[in-house]
């Protein structure tokens, strides 16, 4: 999603680019200047995806049976509402949540970047901001995003709370980008350094993305599947603003609330590939040596309903929808394209695109 909408940012603010041509302005189906309706096209995108919107679409609230509805399934509320998140865009979500839930709320527990408040508040955006006698207890860390003492005690609140819940209640989980940093739980003995290291030392040696979340899961408390058996028996519904292309649950934010499928012979593999097996720390081979083939337990979250609220594709749908009530012919090429705005606008994916045998018509808008 971020990458789609760095391209559209790239294209409001160089309108003159290969992204929208068809002849002279005067040819163009709208009066206004391209700058002004790339912009458009970008605020629009921009807030299809807000999070606080999203959250609203997907949840309703019957006030007078205590019905809350999650897209086509029903929970009864009976003060045995509870909320969790982490991620960059949780606060928004969260302020949502408490709007639209109100006293049905009994208490929450949140972990948001460092400084995202003051940023709000700053910006004026306030409908981002939680009330101020919130029951939802706000943690700021993961600085610079990456985890920290401050980020691994909001996991431990987080932990704490879902571990109290019983067959009765009901727990929501606000999920976005940036999940992973702000919810760093090690299984003892490891520490957050221990852990902090060794996925250095994997990145270093080159393990790709999926390596690195098989690991991290394997020693994490939370990540797999861990939050959601840490909830059980409550029922869980995770709300999630994907950041990863295809929307794969378990890997959005190492899949907190999705059950693992990888092995302690998995992570064993890896470690074994990239020569690290022999150098890690005592603790590192305590947890693995006492795990069994899942480190969080079954192998289902039956419990659990996860569902996505936004994405990349809902990012380009919107863009698509705006361009052609512009009169421009839209086309998505692809909804997989990621790195920064001004090189995906230009590089090499755009020209692979471009290959394509499209008919293109005089006016038009590829994204």
């Amino acid at each position: 999603m971020a990458a789609a909408l760095q391209v559209l940012r790239h294209l409001a603010r160089a309108p003159s680019g290969p992204l929208l041509w068809g002849g002279p302005l005067a040819r163009m189906a709208s009066s206004m200047a391209l700058a002004e309706q790339a912009r458009q096209l970008f605020e629009s995108t921009v807030g299809a995806v807000l999070p606080g919107p999203l959250l609203q679409r997907a949840l309703s609230l019957d006030p007078d049976s205590g019905e809350l509805k999650v897209r086509d399934r029903s929970f009864q509320l009976r003060q045995n509402l509870y909320l969790v998140g982490f991620g960059k865009a949780v606060l928004g979500m969260a302020a949502a949540a408490e709007e639209l839930l109100g006293q049905h709320l009994v208490q929450g527990v949140i972990s948001v970047p460092k400084g995202i408040r003051a940023a709000m508040e700053h910006a004026g955006k306030q409908e981002m901001l939680l009330k101020p006698h919130s029951r939802i207890q706000v943690f700021e860390g993961a600085e610079d995003n990456l985890p920290d003492r401050d980020a691994l005690r909001a996991a431990l609140a987080i932990r704490q709370l879902a571990e109290g819940l019983t067959a009765d209640d009901l727990l929501l989980v606000l999920i976005s980008g940036g999940g992973s940093a702000l919810l760093p739980a090690p299984i003892p003995p490891v520490t957050l350094e221990e852990k902090q290291t060794l996925t250095k030392l994997l990145a270093a040696r080159g393990a790709t993305i999926q390596e690195l979340n098989t690991i991290r899961k394997a020693l994490s408390q939370l990540k797999g599947g861990g939050l959601a058996q840490a909830a059980y028996p409550a029922q869980v519904v995770s709300l999630i603003l994907s950041d990863v292309v295809g929307d794969p649950v378990e890997v959005i934010a190492s899949g907190p609330t999705v059950a693992s499928i990888h092995s302690v012979q998995d992570c064993l593999y890896i470690l074994n590939r990239y020569g690290l097996r022999t150098a890690l720390p005592r603790s590192v081979k305590t947890v693995l040596a006492r795990a069994d083939s899942d480190p969080h337990g079954p192998h289902t979250c039956g419990h659990v309903l996860n569902v996505i609220l936004g994405s990349n594709a809902l990012a380009l749908a919107e863009a698509q929808k705006q361009a052609e009530a512009l009169g421009y012919r839209a086309v998505v090429l692809s909804t997989a394209i990621q790195g920064w705005g001004t090189p995906a606008a230009h590089g090499a994916d755009w020209h692979q695109c471009h290959r394509r045998p499209l008919s293109v018509p005089a006016s038009a808008v590829m994204m």
